[in-house]
Order: C-alpha cells, then structure tokens, then sequence
C-alpha cells in the first residue's frame, strides 16, 4: 500500500531497496572482494560509474511503472506484438533460473561454515542440503502466504540492507582502511581499465533488475504523482548499492591487497582469509551479512524470472496473480535443483552457466534496448517521456551492456568451454587407462572403477545439459 503523498519521503520509498538485494548477492560479494584483494581501492570509482547506469534505468523503469496505463508485458503486445514480450520474459527466466543456484551456494556456503565435517562426517553434506530445502520450502510458502506480498517483501528487504550495512560496516571498521587511498580511488584512472573490468560492472548493472523496478513501482501503488519520488527512490537504492559494494572492495583491499595474485574460490574463503584479522566474531558477522545478501537476492531474483515471464505470457503481472507465483516458484525449484545436484551428487554445473551466460549475451542488452523504447515513447508517458540528456545516458549504458555480452561471447563463454572440453579429454584418458588397467589387472578392478564413478555421473549429465 502507498502512503500519503504528505508522508516524508523516507516512509514512502521501497522499489529501490528492494533492486538493491537482488543486485548484493553473492556473485556481487565475490567480485567485489576479488577485485579489492587483487587491485586496492583502484577501481572504487569504476563501481560509481556502473551504480550510475543502474540508477539511470531503474528511474526509467520507475516512470514506465507509475505513469504507463498497463504492464510493461501489455505495452509490449500493444506496440510491438505477442513474440517480442514472449522473448522478453523467457530470457529474463531463464537468466534468473539458471543464475538462481549461484545463490543457493552462496547459503550452504554460510551454512558449511558453521557445520564441521569432523563432528558430523559425510552427514554434513546432507544436512546442509535438507537446509537448503528448508530455506527454498520458506521462500515458497512466503510466496502463497501473505496477500500483500509487496508489502512484506519490502519490509524484510529494508531488514537485510540494515543486516548488511551494519555486518560489512563493522568489518570495515575492524579492517581501518586508508581513507586517502579510499579517496585516491574514486578518482577515474585510465590504466585501471582492461576486459577484466567488465566483470565488476556486469555484478552491479544488472539490467533485467532495473526493469522489474517497473513491476514494484505498479506493486508499490505509484502512479504519476509520484514521479519524482520514483526518482528518489531509485537514488537511494542506487546509493545503497554503491556503499555496500565499496564497503566490500575496501574490506578486502585492507585485509588481503599485498600486489601478489589472490585467489578467493567462494564468498566463505573471504571470510576465512579474513579470520587472521576479524577473529571469530568477526568472521561470524561476516557471515551473517553474506547470509543477509544471499537469501535476500535468492528471493527478488526469482521473483524477477518469475513475475517478467508471466508478464511475457500474458498470464498476469500483478503479486496477487496465481502464474506470477507459479513461476517465481519454478525458478526457485530450479536453481535448488541445480545446486543439490552440484553438492550431493557432485555433479558438474558447468553447462548450466555456460548456458545462462549465452542466454545473457542476448538478455540484457534486449530487455535494456525494450526498456529505453517504452520509456522514450510520448504515446504510453506522454510528457514524462525520457528527456534527450537521460536517453544519451541509457544509450551509454546500452553499449556498455553490448560490450559485456561482446566479453561473455568472445572471452567467457570460449574460456568456459574450453575447460570443459579439457575436462572431458581427461577424463577419457583416465578411462583408457582404467581399462588398462582392467585388462591387465583384474585383480584390482574395484580400486580402478571406484574413484571416477562420480565423475563419470557428473560429465554424463553435464553432456546431456550442454
């Protein structure tokens, strides 16, 4: 429900902090902390420019919402037909789908920290992974419980910024970073950039995030006397964003920058190699901010899937429509899915990314080019049309995008598959040899077959998902 129009601003946004929890998520905290570790403060100012694109398209976003007379799904059909909403809405599914286990590993690896293998054996595994289905089960009744879910999504987002501000604000402190050098950072510097940046501002511009602002704002009741609000909103999340990621960065630059190569395998490992510095509590605060990050993406983002397909599909936009929920329920069985299979099964996810990231080369830059077209266009916003200086802005940021999905395509993906296919030619080495070994030691057939029967499950469905 909105408030009045005399209530301060403060009490009235939300659609900003909610796209502030799905853009800190895991994949965020990880790249933030690796860029701090390897590169100091250098870049603080490349996360400024990416939080600016992001604000630039979520207060599009924001003005598509409160002043368009229907969904972005139904603007779509109006204007352009049936296939362009439909491409819309599988993209930005199958993106958050398939990008939806990264933040159930981001929770079992908050919940394997704190459940040792030395007291629980080979039972940890599974009690980490009947968590991960709790969490999941949570989510999913979340989403059928409450009749104003906007409203109480709001609510516990607004929670978990205040968990992760004060958790990574309390590290930071710990940590004292040089604030001349934090300063000396934001200040653009040319020899910071190469590709490899591009990763850093594709964490914090996250498109198919700013234009599910367009669904909170309808959601949130905005219409287009609250225009400038939407605009004020959007900076406060924007803003949100920036502080908690620099905070980050600047966590990981104090504690763990030396010049040498660091090397962080998950969101825990920053923590563990923090321990030193933090000590226990501080690594347990750590922890309860990732925590924070990664239920509160874990849920929006598959809300975003969920609600923009139903949208595409015509099937209903609004949080009291049965196939938003449905679907946003789907997005969530998959990525659990996908993750219990990687942890119990050991089975490899590799396909599932590569695929999800060929899906981006195309996603994002088609649902940033859709939303500047709405936004631009005098027949659905009439004055409150985006002006030539916020259009010059999106465009920016549009070959910005471009640029990422050239990056994905050409260095990424090539990389990606690559390893894969190494994988695979060891693997079938090791086979040869095993039957080798078969032929001319029987005697030792179970101690050959034995070590590889996991990994033999594990390409075989990976072959299949490719």
């Amino acid at each position: 429900m909105n408030l009045p129009h005399h209530a301060p601003w403060y009490r009235r946004i939300g659609p900003g902090l909610i796209t502030a929890c799905v853009v800190i998520g895991p994949g965020s905290i990880m790249t933030s902390s690796t860029v701090g570790a390897n590169h100091g403060y250098s870049m603080i100012w490349i996360v400024i420019a990416a939080v600016f694109f992001q604000m630039t398209f979520m207060t599009l976003a924001g003005r598509l919402g409160a002043v368009g007379s229907g969904s972005p799904g139904d603007l779509i059909r109006q204007k352009s037909g049936k296939p362009l909403a439909i491409i819309v809405g599988c993209c930005v599914f199958f993106i958050s789908a398939a990008f939806q286990s990264g933040n159930n590993v981001g929770i079992a690896a908050v919940f394997e920290n704190f459940i040792d293998p030395e007291v629980f054996g080979e039972d940890s595994t599974l009690i980490v992974a009947a968590l991960i289905i709790l969490f999941n089960g949570v989510a999913i009744s979340f989403l059928f419980a409450f009749r104003n879910l906007y409203q109480v999504v709001e609510r516990l987002m607004m929670v978990f910024v205040a968990i992760m501000l004060l958790c990574f604000a309390v590290n930071l402190w710990t940590l004292s970073p040089d604030p001349g050098e934090v300063i000396k950072g934001i200040v653009p510097r040319p020899d910071t950039l190469d590709i490899n940046v591009l990763g850093l501002v594709g964490t914090t511009f996250v498109v198919t995030a700013a234009f599910f602002q367009t669904y909170l704002v309808r959601q949130k009741g905005w219409t287009i006397e609250d225009v400038r609000l939407g605009a004020v909103d959007a900076r406060v999340g924007s803003i949100v964003m920036a502080v908690i990621t620099i905070m980050l960065m600047a966590t990981a630059a104090a504690g763990l920058h030396t010049g040498q190569t660091v090397n962080l395998a998950n969101p825990i490992a920053i923590a563990k190699a923090l321990e030193p510095t933090f000590g226990a509590t501080g690594k347990a605060i750590f922890c309860l901010g990732l925590f924070s990050a990664a239920y509160s993406s874990f849920l929006v983002n598959s809300m975003i899937g969920g609600f923009i397909l139903s949208d595409g599909l015509g099937l209903g936009s609004s949080a009291s429509d049965r196939w938003p929920r449905i679907l946003t329920t789907l997005a969530l069985l998959s990525g659990m899915l996908v993750a219990l299979a990687a942890m119990v099964l050991k089975l490899d996810p590799t396909p599932t990314i590569i695929a999800a990231q060929a899906v981006t080369v195309v996603g994002s830059p088609l649902v940033a080019g859709v939303l500047l077209w709405l936004s631009s266009n005098r027949e659905i916003l009439g004055e409150h049309a985006a002006s030539k200086q916020i259009k010059l802005l999106a465009l920016l940021g549009f070959i910005l995008l471009l640029a990422m999905a050239a990056r994905t395509a050409f260095v990424t993906l090539p990389k990606k598959l690559n390893d894969y296919r190494n994988a695979s030619v060891i693997f079938d080495e090791d086979m040869k040899h095993q039957q080798y070994v078969l032929t001319h030691e029987s005697c030792s057939m179970s101690k050959a077959l034995q070590p590889n029967a996991k990994f033999l499950g594990m390409l075989a469905v990976g072959r299949d998902l490719v």
